[in-house]
């Protein structure tokens, strides 16, 4: 009796650390701008480029740039609405920059350069509670609010193309594999 009970306890840890790596696998890197990389040549919308993203937490997000004309600040949103750099939360300078998302709600990220936020290189990063289709940005889903914890969207629940969802999935199954065998 009692290895049975430690082949159970084997097989529940095996189960859950499972899971937690299937979350984990589902993280994307989004290299900002995509072939356009982070610049102001070219016309970059970014604002567009991130509506067209479901960012998750987990995710990466890589701007590579030419250190030499630009970098990386991470800021408040009222920074962010103003190009205000001067107190960054955070500041990039390699080029090739990867920030890890770590939690919820929006992140935002300027260029320091004067006027390179003005003319559009600044980018909202927001990540959702639940994943589902991108937002649409429009006029009336501008954050009101200049502080930083802008409260986040609601959207529909986990669709079937819900990476979180099919974990959870195979969890259940392979828990129903495990008691099915213990009771035969």
């Amino acid at each position: 009796m009692a290895s049975m009970k430690a082949m159970l306890t084997l097989v529940v840890v095996i189960m859950v650390w499972s899971v937690f790596e299937m979350s984990h696998a589902a993280a994307r890197v989004y290299k900002v701008g995509d072939n356009s990389g982070w610049t102001t040549i070219g016309n970059v919308d970014y604002k567009q480029w991130a509506a067209t993203k479901n960012f998750k937490v987990g995710d990466i997000i890589r701007f590579e740039y030419n250190a030499q004309f630009h970098n990386v600040m991470q800021v408040t949103h009222a920074m962010y609405r103003a190009c205000n750099v001067s107190a960054p939360l955070a500041t990039y300078t390699t080029g090739n920059d990867s920030v890890t998302v770590t939690k919820f709600g929006h992140h935002y990220f300027l260029c320091g350069v004067p006027g390179h936020c003005q003319s559009g290189q600044k980018v909202d990063i927001n990540v959702l509670h639940l994943s589902g289709p991108a937002p649409t940005l429009g006029p009336s889903s501008q954050p009101s609010s200049p502080s930083s914890s802008v409260p986040v969207a609601q959207v529909p629940g986990p669709t079937q193309n819900n990476a979180n969802g099919r974990a959870f999935g195979m969890f259940e199954l392979v828990m129903t594999l495990v008691l099915a065998a213990i009771v035969v």
